[in-house]
C-alpha cells in the first residue's frame, strides 16, 4: 500500500512538473523513448498532428515492444478519440478518429482488488496512464499507454467498394475485400442465407461472433449439419469478447442457450512448441434429436476483428457439429494441443488408431502436448510393446462423460474397463471453495486432471488430461499425499510414517485403505476411530500402518502374490504378514485373519514400489490400548448383531469401560 501511494505522488508531480512547465501531450510522447516508434507515427501523419495540436483527445499509445511484436496493419488514427476521458471516465466503448469513426472496445476485468482495463485486445497500462495535459490551444488531453497495438479492420487496395466502420454481416458480405489474411467465411455466409439469419449479424449492440473458415467445411456433409440452431451457437449476445480479456474456461451464454437445447462456449489457450494458441468450445450442455450433447473446439485462426456491432473471431471449423470419429478427430487436430500425442501414436502406436476407430463405442483420453515432457514418459515410448500397452489404457470400450463419472460416485461405482488387460481407470470428483467440480482419473498409479472434458465424436468422446496414465512419476509418498481416494491414511502416517516412503533406494508394496474404508471403521467404531486417528495415539497408529508396509528387495503385484491359495509370508515392519489371494469377479482378495478384504484397486505403480488400495483396514484386538485395556475387539466384516452372544457380550463390556475412560 505505501508502495503504491509513493508510486501514485511521483506520477502526481511528475504532472505537476509537466503542467508548470507548460509541457504538452505532444512533447510528452516525443520525449518518452519507449514511445518512440507511436510518435514517429504521429509525425508521419498530418491529420494526427493537427488534432494533437488544436483538439481534445484521448491516445492510447503503445509501447515499443509492442511495435516489435506486432506483424499487421495500423493507422495511428485507430489510436485517437476526439474526447478526454481518464480511465474512470472510460465507458463501454469510444469512437476512433479514423474513417467512419470505428468503436474501440473498452473492457474491464476484475483482478484482485481492481480492475485491469482493456482497449480493444490491448491491456492499458495503469502506471503510465492518466497523463492528463493541455495542448497550446488549452484542450484537455489524455495519454493512456497500452501493451499492444491496436489494429482496425480495412480494406484491401484493390477492394471494389469503399466499406467503413462494417457491421458484422457488412464484414461476411464483403469479406473478400476486406484485409483478413488468406482466410475466406464464404460456406458459412451462404448457410446464414439459407437459414434466414442474416438479420442476426447486423443488429445494433456489442456481440461476440465465431465464424468458421472455408477449410472447416469439409468434409462435405458438414455444411448440411449447420441449421439456425447451430449459427445461434456462434453468437454470444450484448458481450464483446477479445481473446486477451476473456476469462479462460469460463462459459458464456450463446443465442442457442434456451428451453430445450443449451449451448456455451468458452475459450482456452495451449502451448504448441513456442507458439500459444487460442481455442473457443462449445458445450451443448443439453442437446436434443440433432444436435448432440458433449464438447467441440476449435481453434481462432484470427482473433479480435473489430465491427461496428462488436467483435469476430475467425474459427477453423464449426461449433455444435458433431461429425467427425475418434480417428477423423486425432487426424483434424494434429497440430493442436495434443499433437504431440498424435505424434506418439503415428510413430510407435502401430494400428494404434484404426483399432480404437472400429470400437462401436470408446472414450479416449488424451495426455495434453506439455504431459509428454516427463523424462519417464519419452523413456517409455521408445519400448514399442510397452508403449502399446500404455496406450491401451487410455481407452475405455464405453461412453464416459463427466456427467456419468459424477453421477457413478454417488452411487460408489468408480472404476471402468480399459483395453488394457486388467488395468482399470478410478475417477474422483472433488469440489473446490467456489464450488467447482474437477474430475480426475487414475490409472496404473498416475493421477490426472481432465483439462478438457467430453469432446463429442460420433462413437463416443475424447478427454484431453494432464498426464500420460500409467507411467508413474511420484514415490510411493507423493501418491498417498495427492491421490484424493487416500487421503485418511495419509493424514494417519504424517506423524512420522510417511517420510520413510520417498526413499528411491528402497521397494515397497503397501496395502493401503482407502477413504471409503476409514470411514466405514468411523461408522461401527467410532471410538476406536476416533483414538486411532489422535495424536496422543500416534505410536498405536505407526504400529496399525507397519503392518500394511512390506519392504522387500522388490515390489509384489497382485499376480505375483496369487498363488492358487497358498498362504504367502511377506516381510512388513512390524513382524510379518501372512495373507492368501484370490481372483474373483475380475478382482481380487486377500485373506488376512479369518476374513476375506476385497482389493479395491490393485497395482497402483509407483517410482519406488506398489500401492494396493484395499477396503478394510487391517486391524487387531490390541492394536489401540489405554492403560492395558483394549479399545476395540478383533473387527471383522459381520455387524454386532450377527457375531455370536459371547462376542456381542465382550464388545459391550468394552464399549462400557470406554465410556469411562
Amino acid at each position: 500500500m505505501k508502495f503504491k501511494i509513493m508510486l501514485g505522488v511521483v506520477l502526481t508531480t511528475t504532472l505537476l512538473i509537466a503542467v508548470a512547465n507548460g509541457m504538452t501531450l505532444e512533447e510528452k510522447i516525443r520525449d518518452d523513448s519507449d514511445l518512440s516508434q507511436f510518435y514517429s507515427l504521429l509525425e508521419r501523419n498530418p491529420i494526427a498532428l493537427a488534432t494533437l495540436r488544436y483538439r481534445p483527445l484521448t491516445i492510447f499509445a503503445p509501447t515499443n515492444q509492442a511495435f516489435q511484436r506486432f506483424k499487421g496493419n495500423t493507422s495511428v488514427l485507430y489510436h485517437i478519440s476526439t474526447v478526454a476521458r481518464t480511465l474512470d471516465h472510460l465507458g463501454s466503448q469510444v469512437l476512433a478518429d479514423l474513417d467512419g469513426n470505428p468503436p474501440l472496445y473498452v473492457t474491464r476485468k476484475r483482478v484482485g482488488k481492481q480492475d485491469d482495463i482493456y482497449i480493444n485486445h490491448a491491456l492499458i497500462l495503469r502506471s503510465r496512464s492518466n497523463v492528463q495535459l493541455q495542448n497550446k490551444e488549452g484542450k484537455k488531453q489524455v495519454l493512456h499507454v497500452i501493451d499492444d497495438v491496436l489494429e482496425p479492420l480495412t480494406m484491401k487496395p484493390t477492394a471494389p467498394v469503399e466499406i467503413y466502420n462494417p457491421d458484422a454481416w457488412q464484414f461476411l458480405t464483403h469479406s473478400e475485400s476486406l484485409e483478413i489474411g488468406t482466410h475466406r467465411v464464404r460456406s458459412f455466409r451462404q448457410r446464414i442465407i439459407m437459414n434466414k439469419k442474416d438479420k442476426l449479424y447486423s443488429e445494433a449492440g456489442g456481440h461476440t461472433f465465431f465464424v468458421p473458415v472455408e477449410e472447416g467445411f469439409k468434409p462435405s456433409p458438414r455444411p448440411d449439419l449447420i441449421d439456425k440452431k447451430v449459427i445461434d451457437g456462434h453468437v454470444i449476445p450484448n458481450k464483446v469478447i477479445f481473446t486477451s480479456s476473456a476469462a479462460i474456461e469460463e462459459p458464456y451464454y450463446t443465442l442457442a442457450f434456451e428451453d430445450n437445447l443449451k449451448v456455451t462456449v468458452s475459450f482456452f489457450t495451449q502451448h504448441a512448441g513456442k507458439e500459444t494458441k487460442t481455442y473457443v468450445k462449445s458445450n451443448t450442455v443439453i442437446g436434443d434429436s440433432k444436435h448432440s450433447a458433449g464438447v467441440v473446439m476449435a481453434e481462432i485462426v484470427k482473433a479480435n476483428i473489430p465491427v461496428k456491432n462488436g467483435v469476430m473471431h475467425l474459427i477453423y471449423r464449426p461449433l455444435m457439429v458433431v461429425d467427425n470419429s475418434v480417428k477423423q478427430f486425432l487426424e483434424e487436430n494434429e497440430a493442436g494441443p495434443f499433437y504431440k500425442f498424435y505424434e506418439a501414436i503415428v510413430d510407435h502406436g502401430g494400428d494404434f488408431i484404426d483399432h480404437i476407430n472400429k470400437l462401436g463405442e470408446v472414450t479416449l483420453f488424451v495426455p495434453s502436448n506439455e504431459a509428454w515432457e516427463n523424462a519417464e514418459v519419452k523413456n517409455v515410448v521408445s519400448n514399442k510393446q510397452k508403449f502399446r500397452e500404455i496406450l491401451n489404457m487410455h481407452v475405455v470400450p464405453q461412453r464416459i462423460t463427466t456427467n456419468k463419472i459424477k453421477s457413478d460416485i454417488v452411487h460408489k461405482i468408480f472404476q471402468v474397463p480399459t483395453l488394457a488387460g486388467r488395468r482399470f481407470l478410478y475417477f474422483n470428483a472433488i469440489t473446490n471453495d467456489n464450488d467447482n467440480i474437477t474430475v480426475t482419473v487414475e490409472g496404473g498409479g498416475v493421477n490426472a486432471t481432465l483439462e478438457i472434458p467430453d469432446i463429442a465424436v460420433t462413437n463416443g468422446f475424447v478427454h484431453i488430461i494432464d498426464h500420460v496414465l500409467g507411467i508413474p512419476y511420484a514415490t510411493v509418498q507423493e501418491k498417498l499425499a495427492t491421490d484424493p481416494m487416500l487421503n485418511a491414511t495419509n493424514l494417519l502416517g504424517s506423524r512420522g510414517f510417511n517420510a520413510q516412503l520417498n526413499d528411491t533406494q528402497r521397494r515397497f508394496t503397501y496395502f493401503v485403505p482407502r477413504d471409503y474404508a476409514w470411514n466405514r471403521l468411523q461408522i461401527d467404531y467410532p471410538s476406536l476411530h476416533k483414538k486411532l486417528f489422535m495424536r496422543d495415539f500416534a505410536y498405536h497408529a505407526r504400529n496399525v500402518l507397519e503392518r500394511h508396509l512390506v519392504i522387500a528387495d522388490r515390489a509384489f503385484t497382485m499376480a505375483d502374490l496369487n498363488k492358487k491359495n497358498e498362504t504367502i509370508i511377506l516381510p512388513t515392519q512390524r513382524d510379518s504378514l501372512k495373507i492368501r489371494v484370490k481372483e474373483e469377479d475380475k478382482g481380487y482378495y486377500i485373506y488376512w485373519n479369518q476374513k476375506w478384504i476385497h482389493v479395491f484397486r490393485p497395482d497402483v505403480e509407483c517410482t519406488n514400489g506398489i500401492i494396493h488400495v484395499i477396503d478394510t483396514p487391517l486391524l487387531e484386538e490390541a492394536d489401540v490400548t489405554v492403560a492395558g485395556v483394549s479399545t476395540a475387539t478383533t473387527l471383522t466384516t459381520t455387524t454386532i448383531s450377527s457375531a455370536l452372544p459371547f462376542m456381542t457380550t465382550l464388545v459391550f463390556t468394552l464399549i462400557a469401560r470406554m465410556c469411562f475412560m
